[in-house]
Order: C-alpha cells, then structure tokens, then sequence
C-alpha cells in the first residue's frame, strides 16, 4: 500500500486505478454531496473513465507529493473518503487547495480537521509551500468549520458556479479560506509557547 501520510487515527493513501467502487460509492450519498451536486450521485462512468485516471496521473505530474489521497480509519482500515492537497491545473506550484470529502459515518468525529491539519504540517513544514487555500458553500457549516478550527483566514465570497446553481443556497455563493506558510509558523510557535519568528 502506497501510504502518503499517518495521524493518530487516519491513514492517506495514493489511489490506484482499481479504487473507482470507493469513489463511486462515496459520490452516491446524497447527504454527502449536498453542497456540490444539490446530492445527485457522480456517474459512475464519468468516476471511471475521467476523475480516477486525472486521480492517479496527477502523481506523476507532481511528484507524488499532491495529489488527492483516500483516507483510512487506523482502527480497523475502512475507507472513510478522502482529502486533497494540490495546486490549480496550470496554478503556481506553491499554491494549493485543500479539500476534504468524508463518508456520513466519519462525521462529527473530527477526522477532517485531524486530516487537514496533518496535511498543512506536509505542505508548510515538508514541502516548503507558501499558501494553502480551500473553498466551500457559504452554507457548508461543517466544512467551514474545518477551516475555521484549522484558523485559516476567511478571504474572500465567490459566485456560485453555473455547473452548481442547484445546490442549496447556491445563492448565498462560496467562501474562500487561505494560510500562508508565515501564520502557520506563528502558530505551531503560539503553541509551543516559543516566541514567534520575526522574519
């Protein structure tokens, strides 16, 4: 197995091409695509053909060092969605999303601000990069959530796009968070109780 990285509960994993029953299943509940598809299901064709094999070259194009990673409970290896950490298709390298999307059984037990945290640490501390952004519905409260218990920075309101017009509260548009490489230093030395760098 192809591990990325470990947290206390959770391992990542790179996907393989005989990873599209995982996917397709998580894309089929409604309530887990709520705010991206106004809960209609990925078809499963368009999982296949298209989302796995962009999935697995984009570790070739970076590295395996960003990518989206399927995420499995420690305890006993179930998969309980994924997480993502990489950069727009023609975006600055330093720039990065983060992204994160659980099975209904892995909420409300802090697993995506476990994740998401795990993976800032790799990209500020590991991989050198300078910004991690992310974005949501404005009414997505449990992803904001993971963003705010992460103290990214709410930045900006963007429209909804055309292709999600559908999903509730599509007119209240998105939210867009970011953290710089320097405020996730201030604040891993905040909880040190060292004095924060002055450069």
């Amino acid at each position: 197995m192809d591990i990325y990285l470990e947290t206390e509960r959770l391992f990542l994993r790179r996907f393989t091409a005989d990873d599209a029953d995982l996917l397709i299943e998580l894309d089929s509940d409604p309530a887990v695509m709520r705010y991206l598809s106004g809960g209609a299901a990925t078809p499963p064709e368009l999982v296949r053909e298209r989302q796995l094999p962009y999935i697995v070259a984009g570790y070739e194009k970076w590295g395996g060092d960003l990518g989206l990673f399927a995420a499995h409970d420690k305890e006993d290896g179930a998969f309980i969605g994924w997480f993502l950490l990489r950069p727009e298709p023609e975006g600055p390298l330093d720039e990065v999303e983060l992204g994160y999307r659980l099975r209904q059984a892995a909420w409300g037990r802090g697993l995506g601000t476990e994740g998401s945290r795990a993976l800032l640490r790799k990209a500020f501390d590991e991989l050198g990069l300078r910004l991690v952004w992310a974005e949501t519905m404005s009414m997505n409260r449990g992803s904001r959530n993971i963003m705010e218990k992460l103290r990214m920075t709410h930045t900006d309101t963007i429209p909804t796009p055309p292709d999600m017009q559908m999903v509730e509260g599509a007119e209240h548009g998105g939210v867009r968070y970011e953290i710089t490489k320097e405020q996730w230093a201030q604040q891993q030395s905040h909880r040190e109780g060292a004095p924060a760098p002055t450069t």
